[in-house]
């Protein structure tokens, strides 16, 4: 990347780059540096490349594709692991149908058209979108989709707060993803507004008494907790909103398949739900695009961000689809816009959108059925295990923290040596458990496999108690 000819002295170099010699010379001396090499000061010396790619050839497409195979072939993947990771990124089965649908050309981009109401198809596609995101939380009104489940969240909180006016505080809870919260941390930082963190019982669901503390102390305009929550264990809804009462109730869902069979939280008092769709179908793809969604009461939905897709009917009395409403600063002034969102991830709400209709509601049913009770015999194999804890007995759909007598982070490299992806060390996220790690299980586990984590995990242990 450095010491490479002066493109202000070679024009041979970076001919696919459209800037004369002279517009690159105007534009740093606009910028006040003196060389392209002074733009990439901040990188360390020692990861800067600083000669060509030694790349051979020339070759033919057939010579080249089979060289770079082998230059990919000494990558390590997941694939050629037995995964157990989860903590916010599942791997559920994909039909192969979305893969081939996503490819028309119709459908490939993420954008929703400027001229949306010319394009009736992706309306159409949103509007089923939003319908499914209602269905499946209980609640009335769903948007156009989100970037994330982070920035949904950051997202909620932002509308929780325009809704109770003139207070400070929300209060969110540990056990939702600590990624989750440490980007609302960067949203709200500036805003004068501040996050209240409260812990959980022994049995890993929130601490209650803690959210009604909290709250009668005043200036709360908000409470969001995660269900299942980030140690895996399920919420009860109705004791979370009995202890909020009086503020607006926010309920973040990381693993959308768990509501093939949990109870939503619209039916038991939330006015918000939000949350990462990347397990409908959407493939664990170095951290996104993913695809975050918001769905609110009724009376909520002109306080909502980005967009909203309508049915109605044209001039000649057909069904038609159309932008019901819009509050994004693209569409009205900056001043009155309730979020800067400016786009939405449409073609992964697409590939969700598929993945939902294909399953239906059986379907759906069906994996999460397999995710509880797969997890149900991971739970029973480990309990059975020598020198292996379960820290919470709380209810779980498809995730456990397993407890043992080393450093989890050991015990994860030992299983790793054995082609074994066995969980998510919980030291980075909670400095007090340097044991605990996160091992979740999904439908395309097989008995088998949960059978080899537990003896790989048992052999893992006994090596390091050596």
């Amino acid at each position: 990347m450095t010491n490479l000819p002066d493109p202000q002295h070679d024009s041979n170099v970076h001919q696919y780059i459209p800037n004369a010699s002279q517009d690159v010379h105007e534009m740093l001396e606009t910028i006040g540096v003196d060389s392209i090499d002074r733009l990439f000061d901040t990188i360390p010396d020692e990861v800067k490349l600083n000669r060509l790619l030694e790349i051979p050839g020339p070759w033919s497409e057939i010579e080249s594709r089979r060289w770079f195979r082998g230059l990919a072939a000494k990558n390590r993947t997941a694939v050629d692991h037995l995964s157990f990771l989860g903590g916010g990124a599942y791997a559920h089965w994909s039909p192969s149908m979305i893969d081939q649908l996503l490819l028309r050309a119709e459908f490939l981009t993420s954008y929703t058209p400027y001229q949306p109401e010319v394009s009736q198809g992706t309306l159409q596609s949103i509007f089923e979108y939003q319908t499914h995101q209602c269905l499946l939380t209980g609640l009335d009104v769903a948007n156009a989709s989100l970037y994330d489940g982070s920035t949904a969240l950051c997202e909620a909180v932002l509308m929780a707060e325009r809704i109770v006016k003139g207070r400070h505080k929300v209060v969110i809870a540990k056990s939702v993803h600590p990624h989750y919260t440490a980007t609302v941390r960067a949203y709200v930082q500036n805003l004068g507004l501040e996050i209240v963190e409260v812990g959980w019982k022994e049995d890993g669901r929130v601490d209650l008494d803690a959210i009604r503390s909290a709250v009668s102390a005043g200036d709360v305009f908000g409470v969001a907790i995660q269900s299942p929550n980030f140690l895996g264990v399920i919420e009860d809804y109705d004791a979370v909103a009995a202890a909020a009462e009086g503020v607006s109730k926010i309920a973040v869902v990381a693993e959308a398949t768990s509501f093939g069979i949990l109870s939503p939280p619209g039916e038991h008092g939330f006015d918000i739900c939000v949350g990462e769709g990347q397990a409908w179908g959407i493939p664990t793809q170095f951290g996104g695009p993913y695809v975050g969604f918001m769905v609110v009461r009724d009376a909520l939905k002109r306080h909502m961000p980005g967009r909203l897709v309508g049915e109605t009917v044209d001039v000649d009395g057909k069904r038609a689809y159309v932008l019901t409403l819009a509050t994004r600063e693209q569409h009205i002034r900056r001043g009155k816009a309730t979020s800067n969102i400016c786009t939405n991830e449409a073609l992964i709400a697409l590939a969700a959108n598929m993945y939902l209709s294909l399953l239906g509601k059986q379907g759906l049913r069906e994996v999460a059925t397999q995710c509880l009770q797969k997890t149900a015999y991971l739970r029973k194999r480990l309990r059975e295990m020598e020198n292996v804890t379960l820290p919470f007995d709380g209810p779980s759909y498809n995730e456990l923290v397993v407890r043992t007598p080393h450093p989890a982070n050991e015990i994860l490299a030992d299983l790793e040596h054995g082609k074994i992806l066995g969980g998510i060390a919980l030291a980075p996220f909670f400095e007090d458990r340097p044991n605990d790690f996160l091992v979740a299980v999904t439908e395309l586990h097989t008995r088998e496999q949960i059978d080899q984590f537990a003896n790989a995990l048992s052999a893992a242990i006994a090596r390091e108690s050596r």
